[in-house]
């Protein structure tokens, strides 16, 4: 019998084929058929965990916002943005590759598993502290041009603190991916369902927690001239280290020489939407805007990582870098194809796409019973925060798909390249689109006031 691209999809989605299921396929490397009953059973858990995560993430980010080292370094505002979507950027990323790793059986046997961990981990350590100082430095160049004056001490604080939260954050949330993926590939469970979402969960609350203690030790030591130098000096001292462990692994020397362009790129896309949280989180009519903030950027960021893990994997399952599928020719996909159609892609698109208004109305509910009347909680307001959550999953979902397949057309490994892209501008459609929402439900509130205090002078004379 022959077989052709179309019937080896069929089969990957599980459909019953000329009264066989799989015979061909055999289930290759590992990989099983899923059903929307699959994914919802994968997914569901983990996407919650993980919002739980970016709630106490917003909570935290409530509190520490009013700490001294918050209100007198103002760009440190700017940063939380780009370094929490460092998880975006290096952690995802990393779970991306290594969960496509496990998916085709590059990391079952142990020396092979031990060179692909190590590389990666020490890969994600050399881009956690370039992209740290970067990120400090991109913080501290809007800052200047949106006209606040540069400090010498602020700006050391600033460098100090953002290299080593990346340094620490990496590390640890490294380790937590491959202890998922090798997890989840033992259980039978497939690792691009819950390895991005668990990394979201602890991403955020990790890294914005190691941000606030770790700027607020060095601006309470800030008078210590060279205390912040030697400390960036000796955590810079560690990369050369963890070049060479980087270099065992081909594929990773790969992305060490050209894999910075998307990282840098959305690292500066994310700094943006941190230079809109800046800007906006003091002022009376965007007051709460902390609290949702991380939520509304990791949940995006969250489902467009698994979506854009799932394509890339689904990708070098059935066809080889520079070649598309036959179903899948096209650069730019119909955005109906892409949730509409019965295509396995499609499928996880649309499970993706309706957990975002139970799942932001969860979380909403539990910072209401925590903060009460201190976030806006009428009807107005909660309808403006779940419109503003499904545009921003809708557009992401749908970019996901299109930038698979053009960087799959030109030969490039998505897991690297589409992850951080699209977890940067969830970032920064996340925090725009809030702040319009809540600008919008101070108007209408300003409006319903205004119309309350002019009817009775209206009255009968």
């Amino acid at each position: 019998m022959v077989v052709t691209q179309l019937d080896l999809e069929l089969c990957f989605q599980g459909t019953k084929l000329r009264g066989f299921r799989c015979e061909f396929t055999r289930c290759p490397r590992g990989v099983l058929p899923e059903t929307t009953f699959t994914i919802v059973g994968q997914v569901v858990v983990p996407v919650l965990l993980s919002g739980l995560g970016m709630v106490m993430a917003g909570l935290l980010m409530n509190t520490v916002q009013h700490w001294p080292v918050f209100t007198e370094v103002k760009d440190l505002l700017t940063l939380v943005p780009p370094l929490v979507g460092l998880k975006g950027n290096l952690e995802m990323t990393l779970a991306s590759r290594l969960s496509t790793a496990a998916n085709t059986g590059q990391i079952d046997g142990p020396r092979e598993q031990h060179r692909v961990i190590s590389s990666n981990l020490a890969l994600i350590q050399v881009q956690a502290a370039v992209v740290g100082l970067l990120a400090a430095v991109a913080a501290l160049l809007l800052g200047a041009a949106s006209g606040q004056e540069l400090d010498a001490v602020e700006a050391e604080v600033l460098c100090a603190s953002s290299v080593i939260t990346a340094f620490l954050a990496a590390c640890a949330l490294g380790m937590l991916m491959v202890c998922i993926v090798i997890g989840a590939r033992k259980l039978g469970v497939n690792p691009d369902n819950i390895a991005t979402p668990i990394a979201a969960s602890l991403g955020d609350l990790i890294t914005l927690s190691i941000l606030a203690f770790v700027s607020s030790f060095f601006h309470k030591h800030r008078d210590s001239r060279y205390l912040t130098p030697l400390v960036c000096i000796g955590f810079t001292a560690l990369t050369p280290l963890c070049i060479l462990i980087a270099k065992q692994n081909p594929p990773v020397v790969k992305i060490l020489k050209f894999g910075w362009f998307p990282i840098v790129l959305a690292m500066l896309v994310s700094s943006f939407g941190g230079l809109i949280l800046n800007k906006t989180i003091s002022k009376q009519q965007f007051r709460g805007m902390a609290v949702f903030a991380p939520i509304i950027c990791g949940v995006g960021g969250n489902l467009v990582a698994i979506q854009t893990s799932r394509i890339s994997t689904y990708l070098h399952l059935w066809s080889t870098p520079g070649v598309l599928p036959l179903w899948m020719k096209k650069r730019w996909p119909n955005p109906c194809s892409t949730f509409c159609s019965s295509e396995i892609n499609s499928v996880s698109a649309r499970v993706l796409l309706f957990l975002v208004v139970p799942g932001h109305l969860i979380f909403f509910s539990i910072i209401y019973l925590v903060e009460g009347q201190s976030v806006p909680n009428d009807k107005t307001f909660v309808g403006l925060y779940l419109l503003a959550g499904l545009v921003q999953v809708t557009i992401l979902l749908y970019l996901a798909e299109a930038t698979v397949r053009l960087t799959w057309n030109q030969a490039l490994d998505p897991d690297d390249h589409c992850i951080p892209y699209l977890t940067g501008l969830g970032d920064l459609l996340g925090t725009g689109l809030l702040a319009l929402c809540f600008l919008a439900h101070w108007l209408l509130r300003s409006e319903t006031v205004l119309d309350g205090t002019s009817e009775p002078a209206s009255g009968p004379s």
